[in-house]
């Protein structure tokens, strides 16, 4: 990087590969960044991406609405669905079951809420004492209605949606009205400077693409954070074993009407099975370990749960695609010039979905810091660097906490609870929520990927005991929390008499999006429709809008 680089700012980002990450990085930096700068985008023409990631966290709304993307297209254009959460089948023995919902216990931050569980409701689940999401999910119910305003909620959501389709809506959204340019082709070569750092890409075809800021987002081929800087990979296949996946896409048959809103992982022999419900089919897969069982033991895994569930299948219309992978992430996500994101910075496994989510908080941190010269630049990749090793370790630590907690007793479930497999700091952890409960003193980074809520639905889901406060439940406290208990008993019937199955909602939001394609309505008809939309809501509060944190639209993780 030359001097005047250094001085006068970085104003070319170039962003190497499509798929979900590159797009939404092309996104938002020509949605959020001066006029002053460019966004150019190059991908190859042959090389596609691997499509199976099919969930997102609530943090994706705030990411879409910054596009500038209105959820009606979204949902319509990618088959999308609202996902409430994630809901776990026989991860213990003897039909076991449990949700972790994206909306945080009531009172949360106010109230010891596993106290006053374990005093006041010791014999509802955890999940259901104070928080009315899993229920309105085995109800089938959406997390909205009709006249709920674009990305908000009544009850928290994210996504699920159609990888492929997200990308072809991302790329046409960039280049038609974020002035993204677009660059089709192979990268043959990379050009340096004295320094190290990236001056241009060349492609195959000869065309030079200088930057300044380069966004290696090419996947597992990584082809500037790897194959360039050489920057190593730390594996933790000690840790997390699987390292295999196959998938599938199931079609509706005529009788199919609903549409789950959670991710549903049931644990298999070999691994665990997800199953993703989106309008026009479902994506189902395996995660699974190499180690344990072979590719094609682990295709008839997957065939006999959808033969199972969904019998109306046909076995000719299924297609496997498989995936490998490596456990871990890379020693540096920033180097030089170059940061990477998604496959190429890291990935673990498809539990808990936080692959996007992972790629929404490191766009987030850079746009939020976006260098403006060389010096900057480095101090900012210092603290990204530092940010991000904590962050693929919470992951970790938190996706390797639903095997420990298994009592499953096939060779992969014990070798998943090896204790030479768990890391210090989970088992330290484990050992500490013996005496007390998790809670904000034990993970204290702002933006915690994983926060003390989500370790209390899956340690008390899973059946995980831990003793009671030694400070007593103060009687203040009762009160508010039986008022609380009350009160979520109203709005949960407000809640069933109001909220439509996501079917429903998602049918009507298709049929808004193409009325309004085809027409803008007059004035005369949008008080019409203001009027309704209040009368329709009198029962229930929409418990966001456009105003939210970037912590609310994350839910608590």
């Amino acid at each position: 990087m030359n001097n005047s680089q250094n001085q006068c700012g970085l104003h070319r980002v170039v962003i190497v590969g499509g798929g979900t990450a590159g797009w939404l990085a092309a996104g938002v930096f020509g949605a959020k960044l001066s006029t002053k700068h460019s966004v150019t985008l190059v991908e190859s023409p042959t090389v596609s991406s691997i499509g199976v990631g099919e969930g997102s966290w609530p943090s994706l709304r705030d990411t879409l609405l910054d596009i500038g993307i209105s959820e009606s297209e979204f949902l319509t254009l990618c088959q999308g669905a609202f996902k409430q959460g994630s809901s776990f089948v026989n991860w213990r023995k003897n039909a076991h079951s449990y949700y972790h919902p994206f909306t945080v216990p009531a009172a949360y931050n106010e109230l010891d809420i596993h106290a006053c569980w374990k005093a006041l409701a010791p014999n509802t689940p955890y999940q259901d004492a104070f928080s009315l999401q899993a229920a309105m999910c085995v109800a089938g119910k959406a997390p909205k209605q009709i006249a709920t305003p674009d990305y908000a909620h009544v009850l928290n959501y994210g996504y699920h949606f159609d990888a492929t389709k997200l990308a072809d809506l991302l790329k046409q959204h960039c280049v038609d009205k974020l002035n993204v340019d677009y660059v089709s082709g192979h990268i043959g070569s990379i050009k340096s400077s004295s320094d190290g750092y990236i001056e241009k890409l060349i492609t195959e075809c000869g065309k030079e693409i200088v930057g300044d800021l380069f966004i290696d987002c090419s996947g597992s081929s990584g082809l500037l954070i790897d194959k360039h800087f050489n920057v190593p990979w730390i594996p933790v296949k000690r840790t997390m074993l699987n390292d295999r996946a196959v998938a599938l896409q199931v079609p509706y048959s005529d009788t199919d009407t609903e549409i789950k809103s959670t991710t549903v992982a049931t644990a298999q022999t070999c691994g665990w099975t997800w199953d993703i419900a989106l309008q026009h089919r479902r994506g189902v897969g395996l995660v699974y370990c190499s180690q344990f069982t072979n590719e094609e033991q682990a295709k008839q895994v997957l065939i006999d749960y959808v033969r199972e569930r969904y019998p109306s299948a046909q076995d000719a219309e299924l297609s496997f695609r498989t995936l490998s992978f490596e456990p871990g992430y890379r020693s540096q996500f920033w180097v030089k010039n170059c940061l990477s994101l998604g496959m190429s910075s890291g990935f673990v496994e498809p539990l808990e979905a936080s692959a996007i989510a992972m790629v929404e908080l490191g766009l987030r941190m850079l746009c939020e810091a976006f260098p403006h010269n060389k010096k900057h630049m480095e101090i900012v990749s210092k603290r990204y660097n530092s940010r991000f090793a904590y962050r693929w370790q919470r992951v970790i630590d938190f996706l390797k906490l639903h095997y420990v907690l298994s009592d499953r007793e096939e060779p992969y479930w014990i070798a998943q609870r090896d204790k030479a497999s768990i890391p210090d700091s989970l088992a330290e952890l484990l050992e500490l929520w013996k005496y007390q409960s998790p809670s904000r003193l034990d993970l204290i980074e702002n933006e915690e990927i994983f926060p003390s809520a989500s370790y209390q639905y899956v340690l008390y889901g899973m059946g995980y005991s831990t003793s009671a406060p030694l400070l007593r439940l103060s009687e203040a406290n009762k009160r508010k929390a039986l008022h609380i208990l009350k009160t979520l008993q109203r709005t949960k019937n407000a809640y069933l008499k109001g909220l439509p199955s996501n079917r429903v909602l998602l049918n009507d939001i298709a049929k808004r999006y193409n009325n309004e394609k085809q027409h803008v309505p007059s004035h005369a008809q949008c008080e019409k429709n203001e009027h309704a939309s209040a009368s329709s809501c009198k029962d229930i509060k929409n418990t966001s809008d456009k105003k939210d944190t970037y912590y609310d639209r994350i839910g608590f993780r």
